[in-house]
C-alpha cells in the first residue's frame, strides 16, 4: 500500500497541492488522475479573468484499467468481502511499466506546453489505495517521469469528484443536493449544502464511500456463483440505505426535508418538492447516455450528457435501460463497449439508490471529476462561488452598467405582476449577461441565416463551460434565434422544435417567454442598432411598459406599449417594427398566451 506521506487528506490538502497565484508568471497547471477505471491527463489555463471557467486546453485518457490489473490473477468465484479472491490485490509488473511510461508522456506534453514542474500533479484513488505493492508503482512513476503521486484519501476523493468536480460545473444548487460518484472500484455519497459555511468540507467529511465500483461489481457480476452474486447486491443495497442513513443524521436540513415529505404524503416526482440528485463519475455518465439515447425528445438536441437532467420518474426506468442495453446491438453516443459491458453493474448501483433514497424530484448527471475538483478547490471562495456565466459573458467591467440598463428595459417588456422566477427564462437561469451581448452580433448578416446560427451556437458552444446546461442551452439558443425572428429552413425545423420540447418539457410557458423576449429584443436593436455608448442613452431612447389582462375567450394577453424618443423613430418602419413581433408570437401557437402592442413617441 501507499506510504501515508503519499496521501493527501482534507488537513494537509492546501500543502500537497500546486497553489494558484493571481499574479504568478504561469496559470497553466497539468492533471494525471489515476482512476481505477482509466487515466486522464489534462493541461488548464486559469488565467484570473476567467479561472471559475477551469478552461481545458488539453486533455487525453490513457485506456488502462487499474482496478482490471489488480484483479487480473484473482480467483472472482469466492465468498470473500472484496468479491475478488483471497490473493492480496497487486498491480503486474507489465501494468508498472506501461503505468509509468504514459504517465512519463503525459510530462514531456506538459513540457511541450510550458506547464512549470511545481504545476504538475498526479492524483491516485481507490486501485491505489488498495494495491499492496502500491509503493512500487509510485517508484516506477517517480523514476520515469521526474514527479510524485498524491494518492487521495476517501474523504478527498469525495471532495474533488462528488462535490467540487460537480459543484464546478453548476451555478446554484442553493436548494441543497445529493452527490454521487460512481468510478470503477467505489461510490462515494454526500450531502451538499452551499449555506452552510465550509460546506465543502462539510460534505467531503460527511461522505460514505462504499467499495461497489462499476470494474469491481461487474466482476463479481459476471464471475461469481448465484450465491455470491445475491451477497453481494445484498451487501450494496445495505451499505447505500446506511450511508444514506448516515448523511442525514449528519445534515438535519436534509432529515427534517424527508420528515416534511412522509408527513404530507407526497409523490413529489414531477412536482417541485423532493429531493434534487447530482451524479459523476464514469459509471453513472453511462447511465444518463442510455437514458438521453432513449429520450422522448429525439434525436436529442445536445450531445453531451453534462448537466443532462431527467426527472425522477424517468431516472426511475432502470429495467427498461437494462433490456435496451442487452438487445440494441447498435452505437449508443457516448458509451464505449467496456462500458456497455458494464452496464448491469451500474444499473445495480442505479436500483440501490433508488431503492435508497425517497422522493427524488430531478436527476442532474456532471461532467466534472477529480481534475474539475482539483482545480476548482485551488480558487479562492470568492471565485469559486461566483457565476460562470457572467465570466463566459466577457463584458468588460466599463460596459457592464450599459448591459444592466440593456437587460432592465428588457425586463420592463414582462407586467409587473407576472413572477417569472421559476419559470426558465433568460433572467431566472442568469442568462442575461451573454444574451445582451449577443443581440448585437452578426448585424450584418441575414436574418435567416442568424436564426439558424443561434440555435446550432447554443448546442455548440464552449462545451465544457460551467453553467450552460442543457436546459440553459436552449433558453438561450431559443430566446437570441427570436430575436432574429426564428424564420428557419426545413433543415433546422426539427432542432428548433426538439429544443423547444426540452424547454417546455420543464416548463409548458417557457417556450412563449423565450419568443416574447427574444422579439421584444429585436426592437431594442431596431431602435438602438448599435451597442449604446454609456447607460443614460438607453431609457432616454426606448422604454417598455407592459400591463396584464384577459382576452374575451379569457385568455392572459400581454398590452405592451413601446415609448421611442421622436429622433429614433424617425425614417424606422413601425408597422414592420411591431409587426415582426406580432408574426412570431402567431406562428408558434403552443401557448394560450396572446400580445397586443402599440408605440408611442416619448414626451421630453
Amino acid at each position: 500500500m501507499a506510504n501515508r506521506s503519499d496521501i493527501i487528506t482534507i488537513d494537509n490538502l492546501d500543502a500537497r497541492l500546486p497553489p494558484w497565484d493571481p499574479v504568478g508568471p504561469s496559470h497553466l497547471f497539468a492533471l494525471v488522475d489515476m482512476g481505477s477505471n482509466g487515466i486522464r491527463f489534462s493541461i488548464s489555463d486559469l488565467a484570473p479573468s476567467q479561472a471559475r471557467l477551469l478552461r481545458c486546453i488539453y486533455r487525453e485518457r490513457a485506456a488502462i484499467s487499474l482496478f482490471d490489473a489488480l484483479g487480473s490473477s484473482c480467483s472472482s468465484d469466492s465468498d470473500t468481502s472484496d468479491g475478488l479472491g483471497h490473493q492480496p490485490l497487486s498491480f503486474p509488473p507489465e501494468t508498472i511499466v506501461q503505468v509509468s511510461q504514459t504517465v512519463a508522456r503525459f510530462r514531456r506534453i506538459a513540457d511541450s506546453y510550458d506547464v512549470p514542474l511545481a504545476h504538475f500533479s498526479v492524483l491516485a484513488t481507490e486501485a491505489m489505495r488498495r494495491a499492496s505493492n502500491a509503493a512500487v508503482m509510485l517508484d516506477a512513476i517517480r523514476a520515469a517521469a521526474g514527479v510524485g503521486v498524491h494518492v487521495l484519501a476517501p474523504e478527498v476523493e469525495t471532495l474533488f469528484g462528488a462535490v467540487m468536480g460537480s459543484r464546478s460545473t453548476l451555478v446554484d444548487i442553493s436548494r441543497g443536493g445529493l452527490f454521487l460518484d460512481l468510478g470503477g472500484g467505489s461510490v462515494q455519497m454526500t450531502w451538499v449544502d452551499t449555506r452552510l459555511p465550509a460546506y465543502e468540507v462539510a460534505a467531503a467529511t460527511a461522505g460514505e464511500s462504499m467499495p461497489f465500483g462499476a470494474a469491481r461489481l461487474i466482476k463479481v457480476l459476471e464471475g461469481s456463483s448465484a450465491k455470491v452474486r445475491t451477497m453481494e447486491t445484498t451487501k450494496l443495497r445495505t451499505s447505500m440505505r446506511a450511508a444514506f442513513s448516515k448523511i442525514c443524521d449528519k445534515f438535519p436540513a436534509l432529515s427534517h426535508s424527508i420528515e416534511t415529505m412522509k408527513a404530507s404524503r407526497v409523490e413529489a416526482e414531477g412536482h417541485r418538492q423532493g429531493i434534487d440528485v447530482y451524479l459523476c463519475g464514469g459509471g453513472f455518465r453511462g447511465y444518463g447516455c442510455m437514458l438521453m439515447h432513449n429520450d422522448p425528445i429525439q434525436p436529442y438536441p445536445i450531445p453531451s450528457v453534462g448537466t443532462y437532467t431527467v426527472s425522477g420518474e424517468y431516472f426511475k426506468q432502470v429495467d427498461r435501460m437494462r433490456r435496451f442495453n442487452a438487445e440494441h446491438d447498435g452505437k449508443i453516443y457516448g458509451m464505449s463497449s467496456r462500458r456497455r459491458q458494464q452496464f448491469p453493474a451500474i444499473a445495480e448501483v442505479v436500483e440501490a439508490l433508488i431503492d435508497t433514497v425517497p422522493w427524488i424530484r430531478t436527476v442532474t448527471f456532471c461532467a466534472g471529476s477529480n481534475r474539475d475538483g482539483a482545480l476548482y478547490m485551488k480558487l479562492p471562495k470568492h471565485i469559486r462561488e461566483s457565476n460562470p456565466l457572467e465570466v463566459l459573458a466577457g463584458i468588460n467591467p466599463s460596459d457592464m452598467p450599459v448591459a444592466q440598463a440593456i437587460l432592465q428595459t428588457l425586463f420592463n417588456a414582462v407586467p409587473v405582476d407576472v413572477d417569472l422566477s421559476k419559470t426558465p427564462t433568460i433572467f431566472s437561469l442568469g442568462l442575461g449577461l451573454l444574451f445582451a451581448r449577443q443581440i448585437w452580433v452578426h448585424q450584418g448578416e441575414d436574418d435567416g441565416a442568424n436564426a439558424s446560427y443561434a440555435l446550432h451556437e447554443a448546442v455548440t458552444r464552449d462545451p465544457s463551460a460551467p453553467g450552460l446546461t442543457h436546459l440553459a442551452r436552449a433558453v438561450l439558443g431559443l430566446t437570441v434565434c427570436a430575436r432574429w425572428g426564428a424564420n428557419l429552413g426545413a433543415i433546422d425545423a426539427q432542432l428548433y422544435r426538439n429544443l423547444r420540447g426540452l424547454l417546455e418539457g420543464v416548463d409548458s410557458d417557457a417556450g412563449f417567454w423565450a419568443d416574447y423576449l427574444g422579439a421584444v429584443s429585436g426592437i431594442i436593436v431596431d431602435v438602438l442598432p448599435a451597442w449604446p455608448r454609456s447607460e443614460d442613452i438607453v431609457p432616454h431612447i426606448l422604454k417598455f411598459e407592459a400591463a396584464l389582462d384577459e382576452t374575451k375567450k379569457g385568455r392572459d394577453r400581454i398590452n405592451l406599449t413601446v415609448r421611442v424618443s421622436p429622433q429614433a423613430v424617425q425614417g424606422l418602419d413601425t408597422e414592420s417594427l411591431l409587426g415582426r413581433l406580432v408574426k412570431l408570437l402567431k406562428r408558434n401557437k403552443t401557448s394560450e398566451k396572446r400580445v397586443k402592442v402599440r408605440i408611442e413617441e416619448m414626451s421630453h
